[in-house]
């Protein structure tokens, strides 16, 4: 309400929804559960609940400006507010209302009477009320999943109809039991939280990225990874976790059903990522973790947070939790100041990528002589003038043979690189002197600057000059470029408007072209943007160019490059018309017949929610689909099958092949199975405790060796035991640890046992009570690792 009902109407219609029965659309609490709260001067408010709705005034309580006073922080508008609280009984605390017990008193409802000025604000209760506002108006808050948890009669929102299955999924896939331990409950409540939280993000179109909402996302989904690997569980789990979260939430939400492909497959390639970026950067700050401890530092070093995250791709809130976890800092300042560092790098190389390039005052100083006119549109070749010449990024009169310099001429018909098009390859020619053109760039507005080779002569300012464009790479160039419009078209007809450019190259016989999209590409998708580029070459479509005003070109349409500065003036190409539509500065062909073939050579991922695909065009494509023709004959030849059964024949051998494989590992399990009782009868009696503590030399992974460590674990029976079963895989120690009930009730616990003999190999570790996992980096420490587990062992 703004400008209309106030505090009266404001507060019936609350009482109103919470208290009417839910056959006349109310939420039905009950009256006597409720209790409210008001403002300590506000006795207009305190009227209303007690003689105009009736409720006894032992349940209403004024309460300060800490409690009940809203404001935004600045300058402006604020007022008192009345708060309404569910009374959950006895069983959640002490008797006294709201401003006794928050716990028990659970608020579900407030409303903010927006009636006052206020200025010179000093904290949250310091600031001064100067006057009334025009509108009073109402703002309301009212706790939709309190109410939610408190009518479905559960503990929390965690365990409301939308969110509880997916905890329940977690649970399952941990082998844990919600509600035993505190640290687990709180995992699983933090992973069906960020799955619900992250499905929506993904249905409203966000990504995940290393940016603005993007990133928010990100996080929430990478927290939920780390959340259940602590639970216990390495395996991916979005595919199982977002399908629970979207059965639950697809009746409201019907979208989540009918994109449910494109929002799995962002989730699932965002896991897959973030698992290789824990796989490889987890042991790294493993071992830098337990050298701070050794040290006797708590703070972990900037410098070794930044390599996680320079290398790794680890991200710092990552690494900041887990050093949290181990009970030290990182020197955040540190990092930051690495970062920045790498930021200024970055600028500097961006700058001078590619070559030495002198400061953009030296190019402003030839910029003021005049702009480079460019020719080459239309010819390619002109007569020209040396306007100037740097050597190492500084101006000299000259430049003589073997030396690269950077030549700047009054014309010229060499293009360029910009706008995903390579620069044009060519020669400049002139009295006595000859120059191999290696690179063309724009390093200021309005100046084109060609880095070459003196191949012959001397090269002087105000020389003569001659432009030469290799003709046959430009051609190339020029059919590369027409076709990357013609893939970006097909690819909007196929998939839709949202397929979005998200950068492209091309360069003489092959395009590159990135868009947004959240999956892979099917092969009949593939083949159908191929066909609908394919048509549109065959059809010789007339391919223009007309200047105009940026406005202009945007009401007609056009499309604008990823990444582009665009002036008030621009250049728009149309291919066929209006179907392919783009302001582009690049160099085309004048008929799209010119292109002859486009050949999708490739789909892939560039991050999450883009994709890239690839294609030869011209030639190059023709050469690849001849190479490939040749390798389907010999395929055949080989094979001794013809073209049309070669799929299938791959595909038996594929089987065969998988098989044998199976064969091979059921042999090596069966072997390893086999190996277990002659490990156990080494077992050490403890007291009533019976330790096996074993290496096995080199072996081909972890899960070997956990494998063999909960089979002489449970070759005990119901006899407490404790195995310790160690390995060492490419160069690297490591130790599982595996304790069964019998074992774990004398205080056996296989994460802390594991950490133990990890910090003995120089390393971390960790895991659940019953099966554990420590390494490092020193193989010659494994007996000392075991001795001190026996020793533990031996206290417990």
């Amino acid at each position: 309400s703004f400008g209309d009902y106030f505090k009266e109407g404001a507060i019936r219609y609350a009482w109103e929804l919470l208290t009417s029965s839910e056959s006349d659309g109310g939420l039905g609490f009950d009256e006597k559960d409720l209790w409210v709260t008001v403002f300590e001067t506000d006795d207009e408010a305190e009227a209303i609940w007690r003689d105009v709705i009736g409720l006894k005034p032992e349940r209403i309580q004024r309460l300060g400006r800490a409690d009940n006073y809203w404001n935004t922080g600045q300058p402006g508008p604020g007022g008192p507010d009345s708060e309404i609280f569910f009374d959950r009984g006895p069983a959640y605390g002490q008797d006294g209302g709201p401003a006794a017990d928050d716990n028990r008193f659970l608020e579900i409802w407030n409303l903010v009477f927006m009636q006052d000025f206020i200025d010179n604000i000093r904290g949250k209760t310091e600031f001064d009320i100067v006057g009334e506002l025009p509108m009073k108006n109402i703002d309301t808050g009212m706790g939709l999943e309190r109410v939610a948890f408190l009518k479905q009669g559960v503990e929390n929102m965690y365990e409301t109809d939308q969110v509880r299955p997916v905890l329940d999924r977690a649970v399952e896939l941990s082998g844990l039991r919600y509600g035993a331990e505190h640290a687990d409950d709180v995992r699983f409540r933090v992973v069906a939280d960020h799955v619900r939280s992250s499905l929506m993000l993904l249905s409203d179109g966000v990504r995940p990225s290393n940016e603005g909402r993007g990133y928010i996302l990100r996080r929430l989904m990478r927290r939920t990874v780390r959340s259940m690997r602590l639970l216990g569980v390495d395996e991916p789990v979005f595919p199982e976790l977002f399908a629970a979260s979207k059965d639950a939430m697809k009746t409201a939400y019907p979208i989540l059903e009918q994109d449910w492909a494109q929002l799995s497959a962002a989730a699932n390639a965002e896991e897959e990522t973030f698992r290789r970026t824990l796989d490889a950067g987890s042991t790294i700050l493993d071992l830098a973790l337990a050298d701070t401890k050794k040290s006797g530092s708590e703070t972990l070093k900037g410098s070794e947070a930044f390599l996680l995250h320079d290398t790794y791709g680890f991200p710092i809130d990552l690494t900041l939790e887990i050093a949290e976890e181990a009970g030290l800092n990182v020197d955040r300042a540190a990092f930051d100041s690495l970062m920045q560092e790498q930021r200024s790098r970055a600028k500097a190389d961006a700058r001078n990528r590619k070559r030495q390039i002198a400061d953009v005052s030296v190019y402003g100083d030839l910029r003021a002589k005049g702009e480079t006119a460019f020719l080459g549109y239309d010819e390619l070749e002109t007569s020209s003038t040396v306007l100037g010449i740097l050597v190492d990024g500084r101006p000299v009169r000259s430049a003589a043979e073997g030396q690269v310099a950077e030549v700047v001429l009054a014309e010229t018909t060499l293009y360029a690189e910009s706008g995903g098009q390579v620069a044009d390859k060519g020669v400049i020619t002139g009295p006595g002197y000859a120059l191999e053109v290696l690179d063309v760039q724009r390093p200021v507005p309005g100046l084109i600057s060609h880095t070459v080779e003196v191949t012959t002569g001397v090269v002087s300012i105000d020389a003569p000059a001659t432009t030469t464009v290799d003709a046959a790479n430009r051609r190339a160039a020029r059919q590369a470029h027409s076709a990357t419009h013609l893939v970006h078209a097909a690819l909007r007809d196929t998939l839709g408007k949202t397929a979005t450019q998200a950068g492209s190259l091309n360069r003489a016989g092959y395009l590159r072209f990135d868009f947004s999209w959240g999956q892979a590409l099917s092969g009949d998708t593939k083949t159908e943007i191929e066909e609908i580029a394919n048509r549109a070459v065959q059809d010789g479509l007339e391919v223009t160019t007309r200047i105009m005003s940026l406005d202009d070109a945007k009401a007609a349409g056009a499309m604008a490059l990823f990444g582009e500065k665009y002036g008030s003036t621009v250049r728009m190409v149309d291919i066929g018309g209006p179907w392919s539509r783009e302001l582009c500065a690049g160099t085309h062909v004048s008929s799209s017949a010119e292109i002859g073939l486009i050949n999708l050579v490739g789909e892939s991922s560039v991050g999450a929610s883009n994709r890239r695909v690839e294609a030869l065009v011209g030639a190059d494509a023709f050469r690849e689909f001849a190479a490939e023709r040749a390798l389907v004959s010999q395929l055949t030849s080989a094979l001794k099958t013809p073209r049309d059964q070669l799929t299938e024949r791959v595909s038996d051998l594929a089987a065969q092949l998988k098989a044998a494989e199976k064969r091979i590992a059921q042999f090596e399990a069966a072997e390893r199975a086999g190996r277990v009782p002659a490990i156990a009868q080494t077992s050490t009696s403890l007291g009533a405790l019976q330790f096996v503590a074993h290496d096995l030399g080199e072996v081909g992974g972890a899960d070997e060796v956990r494998e063999i460590a909960t089979g002489v674990r449970d070759t005990f029976g119901s006899a407490a035991a404790v195995a310790a079963i160690s390995g060492i895989a490419n160069g690297r120690p490591m130790v599982v640890i595996a304790t069964n009930d019998s074992a774990r009730a004398q205080g056996a616990k296989a994460g802390a046992l594991a950490k133990i003999a990890a910090g003995v190999l120089g390393g971390g570790g960790g895991g659940r009570d019953d099966v554990a996992q420590g390494g490092g980096s020193d193989a010659a420490a494994l007996p000392a690792a075991f001795s001190a587990i026996e020793q533990e062992l031996r206290r417990a």
